[in-house]
């Protein structure tokens, strides 16, 4: 058989068939997000539904091309291809144009604009690949995890400033890839409980999220030692005897002697404990008690940093979606409203959907950018449980096949390079379905291959042929 004929039959055949479906199934619920009786027809470069038809033809002859460019060729571009992402970036936050309040577009001559955060995410992956790839590189060693951590953190730095949230928690789904080449599954931990805390300063107070920090360092205490049941009924004796705190301070004879806050007291209860707990370890030459030290002290810097970082960092779109996600508020009329406007599409679909063209969230326009962000209302409302089980199903397909095909691949940088699509696939849809059923906060990210986009759509269909011209390697 001629090599071409190999190539041919070694493709990945369901991934593009998944592909594909998710593509025309995309392009069809573009034009009923955006029909109406006046609309132009769902082939006409006059609708959002012909424009993105446009760019599923311009998007798969570039991943078609894709296929038969020789595997040097990315890493011969991966490092200038980073450089022009890095450059563009930056140009976005001087010449940019901001669109619901993130400034991540740049106008093209023609009326054509480009996300260049979309197409970062295909040099970031390449030059991850290239440089965790090279000969001798180790994740454990310092040097080299640096490597890769400034590799994400330059464009992640850059998004930061337009801000596009919803970009940057892409970003950070590449947390899978590394933890896959060897970070330590601490480090993961860490972030999660960073998460934890973070919320539940929010949505309850500094007070809950100590009581919270020094339960999961009881908890870890447990698991280390010999005694765990000692350790637990220690820690559980001692939060719980803290929690009366806020009630004793509300009585009035203790009220009309103290005006601090109930953390505040709480850290006078916890330093003779906290000072004994060292002073005890130092002297019985005990090893590993400087880590539940450390790990205190970060979390409580952690917790009375939140109300700073919630009200001087990020917007106020963004502080009031994620009150209404928390309950903290309830805005239906506001910021609330995207998300309780589809909730009621997503619902009212039923089993099998009101139909094609059928939906009245969708006809008469109650949810905001139903062709982008939040076109799974579209699926939701017309295609029903059925419909969207069926989109979830291709998305795991495809997930499946890279990690699959990644486990099987002979060099290092082609099994990173696939890790980084498929994390960044996964977040994506996470994050875009999360918030429209209201999990998540809308940050605005689109459905891959689904929701309306040109940018969005090139960069997926080349993130993911990449991925199929790479896979063909572990045939030779």
């Amino acid at each position: 058989m001629s090599p071409a004929g190999k190539t041919y039959r070694n493709l990945d055949w369901i991934l593009i068939v998944c592909y594909v479906l998710l593509a025309v199934f995309g392009w069809i619920n573009i034009y009923s997000a955006t029909y109406s009786e006046e609309a132009a027809g769902i082939f006409s470069l006059a609708s959002r539904s012909g424009n993105q038809l446009l760019w599923i033809g311009i998007a798969s002859l570039a991943g078609i091309v894709t296929l038969f460019l020789n595997i040097r060729f990315y890493k011969s571009i991966a490092w200038p291809l980073y450089a022009l992402s890095a450059v563009l970036l930056v140009a976005v936050l001087v010449l940019g144009h901001e669109v619901n309040g993130s400034k991540s577009w740049l106008s093209l001559p023609g009326g054509f604009a480009i996300q260049p955060s979309e197409f970062s995410k295909i040099a970031t992956a390449l030059c991850l690949s290239r440089v965790m790839g090279s000969y001798g590189y180790r994740l454990s060693r310092t040097a080299d995890f640096l490597k890769a951590a400034a590799i994400i953190a330059i464009p992640v730095g850059l998004i930061a400033l337009e801000p596009d949230i919803g970009t940057i928690l892409v970003y950070c789904s590449l947390a899978f890839m590394l933890y896959r080449e060897g970070l330590p599954g601490r480090v993961l931990g860490y972030a999660g409980f960073a998460i934890l805390i973070f919320l539940i300063s929010l949505k309850f107070s500094p007070f809950v999220s100590i009581l919270t920090a020094i339960g999961t360092i009881g908890i870890l205490r447990a698991v280390r030692y010999r005694a765990p049941v000692r350790i637990v009924l220690i820690y559980a004796v001692f939060i719980t005897a803290a929690a009366f705190i806020p009630k004793l301070l509300s009585l009035d004879a203790v009220a009309r002697f103290t005006g601090m806050a109930p953390e505040y007291w709480l850290l006078i209860l916890i330093a003779p404990f906290l000072i004994w707990f060292i002073i005890y370890n130092i002297r019985n030459k005990l090893k590993g008690w400087g880590f539940y030290v450390m790990s205190l002290a970060v979390s409580l810097v952690l917790i009375f940093s939140v109300d700073f970082i919630f009200h001087n960092v990020l917007k106020p779109h963004h502080r009031d979606r994620i009150e209404n996600l928390l309950g903290i508020s309830e805005d239906l009329m506001g910021a609330g409203y995207n998300v309780n406007q589809s909730r009621i599409a997503i619902g009212s679909g039923g089993l099998a959907g009101k139909g094609f063209l059928e939906g009245t969230q969708t006809k008469f326009n109650f949810v905001p950018e139903q062709s982008t962000d939040f076109i799974f209302c579209t699926i939701g409302e017309e295609w029903g449980f059925l419909g969207s089980i069926t989109v979830l199903v291709l998305y795991l397909i495809i997930i499946i096949r890279i990690v699959t095909s990644a486990e099987r691949q002979k060099e290092n940088g082609l099994r990173v390079y696939s890790y980084c699509v498929a994390s960044i696939i996964f977040m994506h849809v996470f994050v875009n379905i999360g918030m429209t059923i209201g999990i998540m906060p809308v940050v605005g990210i689109p459905l891959p291959l689904v929701s309306y986009g040109g940018s969005s759509f090139l960069t997926f269909t080349l993130l993911l042929f990449i991925h199929l011209r790479f896979d063909l390697e572990r045939w030779k």
